[in-house]
C-alpha cells in the first residue's frame, strides 16, 4: 500500500509559477514510475509528467518546456515545477505512482487555478 498526499496548489495569475509536492508513504516495493496527472472539469484525467525510477523524465505535449518533475528520494517526495502557467492549465492535480498497467495508487489531489 501506498499513501500520497499532494500540496503546493492554489490561485496564480497567468504567467506564474507554482511548485506542487507529493508525500510519498508506505511500501515502495515495486513502484515503476512517479506521476503527475490532471484533470480540469468536463475533461478526462490526463498524464502531464513522469520520471521512472531509474530517473527517466516524459511530459504531455502541452507541457512543452513550462513543467519540471523531480524527486527528492532522501524525503520521499515528488515535486511538479510548473512556470508560465496559463488559464488552460487550470486543473485538479493529481500524484500518481505506477505499479503495473493495472496496480497504481492517487493522491487526493489538489487544485491549481490560473486565472488571466
Amino acid at each position: 500500500q501506498v499513501q500520497l498526499v499532494e500540496s503546493g496548489g492554489g490561485l496564480v495569475q497567468a504567467g506564474g509559477s507554482l511548485r506542487l509536492s507529493c508525500g510519498v508513504s508506505g511500501s515502495m516495493f515495486g513502484i515503476k514510475s512517479f506521476d503527475w496527472y490532471r484533470q480540469a472539469p468536463g475533461k478526462q484525467r490526463e498524464l502531464v509528467a513522469t520520471i521512472s525510477t531509474g530517473g527517466t523524465t516524459n511530459y504531455g505535449d502541452f507541457v512543452k518546456g513550462r513543467f519540471t518533475i523531480s524527486r527528492d528520494n532522501a524525503k520521499n517526495t515528488l515535486y511538479l515545477q510548473m512556470n508560465s502557467l496559463k488559464p488552460e492549465d487550470t486543473a485538479v492535480y493529481y500524484c500518481h505512482v505506477t505499479i503495473s498497467v493495472y496496480v497504481g495508487y492517487w493522491g487526493q489531489g489538489t487544485q491549481v487555478t490560473v486565472s488571466s
